[in-house]
């Protein structure tokens, strides 16, 4: 099967979900839901089936121009995969956060405005997936934004609860900054090489007229990706946004947004990287980026109160370690593996320990009605099960070896040394100390204080079954992560 057929069949998903959600009668919207993720498991399945065309090349589809923009190699297939894990497990995470999306769109006794949100996602992860096989910045830029689009609708859809719009307000104002910056650049490295193509970009670098010029649109293209993957400068917008948000909204933002602007990062620094000319700039400018982001996101983090507040910081502080991995600018040999693999395989355990908390978090923000650390106080307590696998999930998080997260942090720790960036390996184990210190709060409030009278959590059936999926899988690759690896070579 042809590659972007994934693409096409996934919008064409979400054209037929909305139109079903408006003309099929229903009290309940949950359907919708559920019919999008295991129409998205079909799609999931057919990944392992797609190619491209070198690998059918006496193809008629395969001499098509639309080769030109887009690729399909073994990264854009593990990038389609995690597009579409996560999308799944946030439509199944939407299905379960109903309540308090009806209570905040209709009213509490209706699903009516609560529909569209099933569907939304799936064009958010047509997007990604697309953006995942660009081989041109015009392409790209177009995929990026279809992300970003659907985003302002999700951030914002609680329209009767102030904080929703608000941060929808907040995202599209900052958003629509970081694009001119994304545009501008874009605009500067096309008129300093000639070309936008990705693949022909480090073959015009020879020719360069002014190597300011480049720089200076790398630098601009920079900004506006550092607003998708939560870096400093351009993180300012995460805190309120991810606390305004719908929980399965943040969610989506804290892994699949941040996915999007690193293969597009990725994607776009790959060839600067392999030119001597520029490589020495622009490894200097992720190492800057790496340490500010390391710094600012885990410092601030430990005052915090609420929680969503503590996992958008932690959002800004593990964008610093995949920025440090980058910056070490590795190639993959026999014995060790590149920066790109490492930061694809940091991505794939941060959404296996971050979604599992979502759930967790969404279903205290139903049954307890707060977001606060405090209303995990006595978790332990009331129902023991869950509060093991939340500790074992922040325990990730933070980096606990015999965890996901401990393998992913050694292999970025592991790039830094030998790349010899010292500055970055100091910052970065002084982020990951104070990063025990604020998950390890949380763990804390659900075994060591009393749950007063505050009600005991239950998880639906949904939210129980992908939690202990997240929680087996957190524990399985902090063991066995060969089959993430096998997935990327």
């Amino acid at each position: 099967m042809p590659a972007y057929y994934l693409e096409a069949l996934t919008i064409t998903l979400g054209l037929i979900l909305l139109m079903a959600e408006t003309f099929v009668p229903t009290k309940s919207k949950a359907w919708v839901g559920i019919a999008a993720a295991i129409s998205l498991g079909v799609i999931l399945v057919l990944t392992t089936l797609a190619i491209g065309p070198d690998a059918k090349p006496d193809a008629t589809w395969a001499k098509w121009p639309l080769w030109n923009f887009y690729q399909f190699d073994s990264l854009a297939r593990f990038y389609k995969i995690f597009a579409l894990v996560t999308t799944i497990f946030v439509v199944l995470l939407s299905v379960d956060y109903r309540k308090i999306l009806a209570r905040f769109t209709d009213h509490p006794g209706s699903e009516n405005g609560t529909g569209e949100f099933y569907a939304l996602p799936i064009f958010a992860c047509a997007g990604m997936m697309f953006l995942s096989s660009a081989k041109d910045l015009a392409g790209a830029f177009v995929a990026l934004e279809l992300v970003t689009v659907t985003f302002y609708i999700l951030v914002a859809y609680m329209r009767r609860n102030v904080g929703s719009l608000e941060a929808g307000v907040k995202y599209l104002i900052l958003g629509a900054l970081s694009t001119g910056f994304l545009v501008y650049g874009i605009a500067w490295v096309y008129g300093s090489t000639g070309t936008m193509n990705l693949t022909n970009l480090q073959s015009s670098i020879s020719n360069l007229q002014s190597l300011f010029s480049l720089l200076f649109g790398i630098a601009l293209v920079m900004v506006g990706l550092g607003f998708k993957i939560g870096a400093v400068p351009m993180q300012v917008w995460i805190p309120d946004v991810y606390q305004g948000a719908p929980t399965p909204t943040t969610a989506f933002l804290s892994v699949g947004s941040k996915a999007a602007g690193f293969i597009l990062m990725i994607r776009f620094l790959e060839p600067f990287l392999a030119s001597e000319l520029t490589r020495g700039p622009v490894i200097k400018l992720l190492i800057i980026l790496s340490i500010a982001t390391l710094l600012f996101g885990n410092l601030a983090a430990i005052p915090q109160t609420n929680f969503k507040r503590l996992l958008a910081y932690s959002s800004i502080a593990h964008a610093g370690f995949l920025l440090l991995a980058l910056a070490a600018g590795a190639s993959e040999t026999a014995g060790s593996l590149s920066s790109v693999q490492v930061v694809s395989f940091y991505l794939a355990t941060y959404l296996i320990m971050t979604l599992g908390v979502f759930f967790v978090l969404s279903q205290v923000r139903i049954q307890r009605d707060g977001e606060n650390i405090t209303d995990f106080n006595g978790l332990g307590k009331t129902n023991p099960l869950l509060a093991l696998a939340l500790t074992i999930l922040l325990a990730a998080l933070a980096g606990v070896p015999l965890t996901a997260g401990f393998i992913g942090k050694f292999f970025v720790f592991s790039l830094a040394v030998e790349a010899h960036l010292w500055a970055g390996v100091g910052v970065a184990f002084i982020a990951a100390a104070a990063g025990f210190y604020y998950y390890l709060g949380v763990v804390r409030a659900m075994w060591w204080a009393e749950p007063g009278d505050r009600a005991a959590v239950t998880l639906p059936l949904i939210s129980k079954v992908c939690v202990a999926l997240l929680t087996i899988a957190t524990l399985v690759f902090g063991i066995w992560p060969q089959p993430i690896l096998s997935l990327l070579r």
